[in-house]
């Protein structure tokens, strides 16, 4: 009896995380992550998180903890994120692999940073940068704002909420 019911609980859990199998929601599948595990990707991981087919404003931000400007704007950006439900935030990670348990994941903890992070592993930036944007030089923080019609390159900081809040309101009108 016991081992019908391990059968039955494995198969409804396979099941639930087989339900909306979608590109857009398996990529972006949540407002807030624990940060308990950070996925380290080069740009092929990253590719999917750079399209939509929806309407949802999807927000790239690629910064890194050493980066001052990068550092500055996080709060900016999650408060905006927070403020607009309809908006999916990944902050892309430039920092080194090993820092990753040492120094990022208490990073994010004592930041309280909410959105979701990835860790970009990638050698050949020469690469992987131009088939973003070719006109990106390469420096962060670097903001990518888009859905399924529009999309803004942004090489700058953000100042304030208010300056994040302007590039996104391009795409409610």
């Amino acid at each position: 009896m016991k081992s019908i019911k391990f059968y039955y609980v494995f198969i409804m859990l396979i099941t639930l995380s087989c339900k909306n199998n979608n590109a857009d929601s398996q990529v972006f599948e949540s407002k807030e992550y624990s940060h308990d595990t950070i996925d380290i990707v080069d740009y092929n991981g990253l590719q999917p998180y750079l399209e939509t087919e929806d309407d949802r404003i999807h927000v790239v931000n690629f910064w890194a903890m050493w980066c001052a400007p990068c550092v500055a704007e996080l709060p900016y950006l999650q408060q905006v994120a927070s403020q607009n439900p309809d908006i999916d935030m990944l902050l892309v990670s430039m920092d080194f692999t090993n820092d990753v348990e040492t120094r990022l994941k208490p990073f994010l903890k004592d930041n309280n940073i909410k959105s979701r992070v990835i860790l970009m592993d990638d050698p050949d930036a020469n690469y992987w940068i131009n088939q973003i944007d070719p006109s990106w030089s390469g420096a962060i923080p670097f903001t990518i704002i888009f859905n399924k019609d529009k999309r803004l390159y942004l090489e700058q900081s953000f100042e304030n909420e208010e300056d994040f809040q302007n590039q996104i309101n391009q795409f409610y009108n």
